[in-house]
């Protein structure tokens, strides 16, 4: 598959369960025990009233969806106060992880902080894509209040 051949579009309420399929194949690949994975798995699934406090945006190949990017429309604080877009998740299908699909996603976000003119992307990250948000360009933040943070969190600033 060429990169050229994915096409990054809005996703809409009929995309919903193609979604929520990528999203549990994707968390089924972390590095937690499987009880785990599968009493979290719920809140990581969208349903149609999310659609109006994130922003989802799927790749499609072949007419199939292979990967979803999810953002809160409200506007966050980051670091020092500063403007931020939420990212709320990537989440690839794994047949298609380390082919750039996860760029393309992270590159919709992007385009999106800037449109809505936040300064910056904060994201709560798995720490399995620690490497990958690292590769985007983010910087680790500091945990200030561990019992309260989340563990790992990761900044980028937008000019």
């Amino acid at each position: 598959m060429s990169n050229q051949s994915v096409k990054i579009r809005s996703a809409c309420k009929d995309d919903l369960n193609k979604i929520n399929q990528i999203i549990e194949l994707a968390v089924m690949t972390w590095q937690l025990p499987e009880r785990v994975k599968r009493l979290a798995l719920p809140s990581y699934r969208y349903n149609q009233v999310d659609l109006g406090h994130y922003d989802i945006v799927v790749a499609e190949a072949d007419n199939r969806i292979i990967g979803v990017v999810a953002w809160d429309t409200e506007p966050h604080q980051g670091p020092a106060n500063i403007l931020s877009l939420l990212l709320h998740g990537i989440y690839v299908h794994p047949e298609y992880q380390r082919q750039g699909i996860g760029r393309k996603l992270f590159n919709a976000a992007e385009d999106a902080a800037r449109g809505k003119k936040r300064n910056g992307i904060l994201v709560k990250a798995q720490i399995e894509a620690e490497g990958f948000y690292q590769s985007q360009g983010l910087s680790k933040l500091e945990t200030q209040y561990s019992e309260r943070d989340y563990a790992v969190q990761y900044w980028k600033p937008l000019n």
